[in-house]
């Protein structure tokens, strides 16, 4: 446990996160008898010489030459005194920045961004790169935070942590309650924010603890709230709720440099009754898609009908009017030999027209001469009769008299007639018989 300067929070710090390494060597000093400075004035004492003894089997050179200064006090060598205090405190202040967690090193990862901060002149600067960040410990710091996509999960009956809370109940606007199993909002960090998000929530994963929590559960409700069951039921509705709850926590957490990623709804949940009408009607809804289905496919089918009977027809229509043409083309044919033989005809009878004209004129003309004669012939003889007026009716009795046949037959009544004969005299004939009985009067 680290407790970092500028912030109440405890954290606990990830292995790679930080390079921290701490260590103190403590190195024996010998022991320093006290000399009082009148002794250390005075010269030392030289002991009796000392006697040498032959020893049998004893190595040559033994005893070891120097050995008149053993047993004396000696003082340590001042550089390596100096030396020595100067690593200790090294080592000190070495261990103090281990316990504070402030080596002047941080490693950046790639699934990290961090905040530069400069306790002193007050500047910050974001990191974004990954790599090894070196910084004056106790002047400055450093603050890795994580950038991967988080995950908010609501499923279940408890809080297992503040990224896993209980299953999303939403009452609908017609007064029925639907729940998700399972609903995942993935959130992640806005890097350029990594500053905004150290001073509203702190340094490493704090900005994971309430944020999310905080506003997911009301805005879902919210917005899965506006429709009916029936409405919910549908994939396009509950998707535009999703985008909706989307857009209104991004207005709400951005501010804070979080940014909502995606939210993963599944089906919406009801009771068990409700939840059989529904497959109820999805059965209804398949029969009725897989009716209008057969209904196009028998759309379809009497289409490509039509067309192979419009395409026989036309086939057909195309025979038909090539016979019609040949036949049109064989009657104009036809036609113009008529017209050319009725031609000639007429031409033959207008020119037997004009001979018979020719010989009916001639004709009448010398009928016209022969019954003017005629009508000559009779005036005269009309003058001639106007002349002799009676006599000449006579001359034309008497000639007509002579040719009528007279036979006589005893005359006897018959008392049983078998024909009987009518006289008109109104006639020309009768009157001239009526004038010759009468002797011309």
């Amino acid at each position: 446990m680290v407790r970092r300067p500028g912030y109440g929070d405890t954290q606990i710090l990830s292995a790679p996160a930080r390079i921290e390494l701490g260590f103190v060597i403590l190195l024996p000093l010998p022991a320093i008898p006290a000399v009082s400075p009148a002794a250390s004035q005075q010269p030392l004492a030289r002991e009796s010489p000392m006697k040498t003894v032959d020893v049998d089997g004893a190595p040559e050179g033994w005893p070891p030459k120097g050995g008149e200064n053993q047993g004396k006090p000696q003082l340590p060598n001042p550089i390596v005194l100096l030396a020595g205090l100067v690593f200790c405190l090294l080592a000190i202040v070495g261990a103090g920045m281990a316990a504070t967690g402030n080596l002047g090193v941080v490693n950046v990862t790639d699934q990290e961004v961090a905040t530069r901060v400069n306790y002193v002149t007050g500047n910050t600067e974001v990191i974004t790169s990954p790599g090894y960040q070196v910084y004056i410990p106790f002047i400055m710091d450093v603050f890795p935070m994580d950038r991967s996509p988080q995950k908010f999960m609501m499923e279940g009956t408890k809080i297992l942590h503040d990224n896993h809370v209980p299953l999303l109940t939403v009452r609908a606007n017609d007064g029925s309650n639907f729940h998700f199993e399972t609903l995942e909002i993935q959130y992640a960090i806005v890097p350029s924010s990594c500053e905004m998000i150290l001073n509203d929530s702190g340094p490493d994963d704090g900005f994971k603890y309430s944020w999310v929590k905080a506003h997911a559960r009301s805005i879902l409700r919210d917005e899965f709230g506006k429709y009916s069951a029936e409405e919910v039921a549908n994939p396009a509705t509950y998707r535009a709720a999703r985008v909706a709850s989307t857009e209104r926590l991004n207005e709400l957490l951005r501010p804070h440099g979080i940014e909502i990623m995606q939210v993963v709804t599944p089906k919406p949940k009801f009771d068990d009754a409700y939840e059989k009408a529904i497959e109820d009607r999805k059965v209804a809804d398949q029969d009725v898609e897989r009716l209008i289905a057969y209904k196009e496919q028998l759309i379809q089918e009497r289409e490509q009908a039509l067309a192979q009977l419009e395409k026989e027809k036309e086939i057909e229509r195309e025979i038909l009017e090539g016979d019609l043409t040949r036949q049109l083309k064989s009657i104009e044919q036809e036609a113009i030999q008529v017209m050319k033989t009725a031609d000639a005809y007429s031409l033959g009878r207008l020119a037997e027209g004009q001979a018979s004209k020719v010989r009916k004129v001639n004709d009448a003309e010398g009928l016209e001469e022969q019954y003017r004669k005629e009508a000559e012939g009779l005036v005269a003889k009309a003058q001639a009769l106007e002349e002799r007026g009676e006599i000449i009716v006579r001359e034309a009795l008497v000639k007509k008299l002579a040719e009528i046949r007279f036979v006589f037959l005893p005359y006897s009544r018959d008392a049983a007639p078998k024909r009987l004969e009518h006289i008109d005299r109104t006639s020309e004939s009768a009157r001239l018989d009526e004038t010759l009985i009468n002797g011309g009067r």
